[in-house]
């Protein structure tokens, strides 16, 4: 895939192939794929009960506030490998080639180092549902299940944002 870069100046080249990721980025997209489609089907079913029974299953809404967080997490992570990452670049794009290089890798460095403050934090936030048994309050499971995967999704991020850090030195 190209840069936003090169989509904003019109380069239709080819995608440079030490740009692609070595771990296919399909996994996060059926993973995204999923989560949307339980949604879709969660709220659908909801919203056909309350109108047949006038009755909500309040608990759905505990699963799909859960799902959304996952299909963030996992479309961040898709969205660092492939380049792809919300950006303002204006006044980058006015800078010589090397000044940009060294942005780049500087934002690439910051937003690792924010999603590993995600992940560490998300980690402490597990060991105390962990260790004070906190149960969810709509399904009443408990909240650990939850929880551990801000931090897996976290450390995913990070992952990706570390490969494309080491493709993006590799091209200099």
């Amino acid at each position: 895939m190209s840069s936003p870069t090169d989509e904003q100046h019109g380069d239709a080249t080819a995608p440079d192939p030490r740009n692609t990721p070595r771990v296919t980025i399909r996994i996060e997209e059926a993973i995204a794929a999923a989560a949307m489609a339980l949604i879709c089907v969660i709220t659908f079913a909801n919203v056909v009960v309350r109108y047949l029974t006038n009755a909500s299953f309040a608990f759905t809404e505990e699963i799909s506030v859960f799902l959304l967080v996952v299909l963030t997490l996992v479309g961040a992570a898709a969205a660092f490998a492939r380049d792809r990452n919300i950006r303002v670049d204006f006044f980058v794009l006015k800078l010589p080639a090397a000044a940009r290089f060294a942005l780049e890798l500087a934002g690439m460095a910051l937003s690792a180092a924010l999603f590993a403050m995600v992940a560490w934090y998300g980690w402490r936030f597990f060991l105390d549902d962990w260790q004070y048994e906190t149960t969810s309050p709509g399904l009443g499971i408990p909240q650990a299940v939850y929880s551990i995967w801000l931090t897996v999704l976290a450390v995913l991020i990070v992952a990706r944002i570390a490969g494309r850090l080491v493709r993006v030195a590799r091209r200099r």
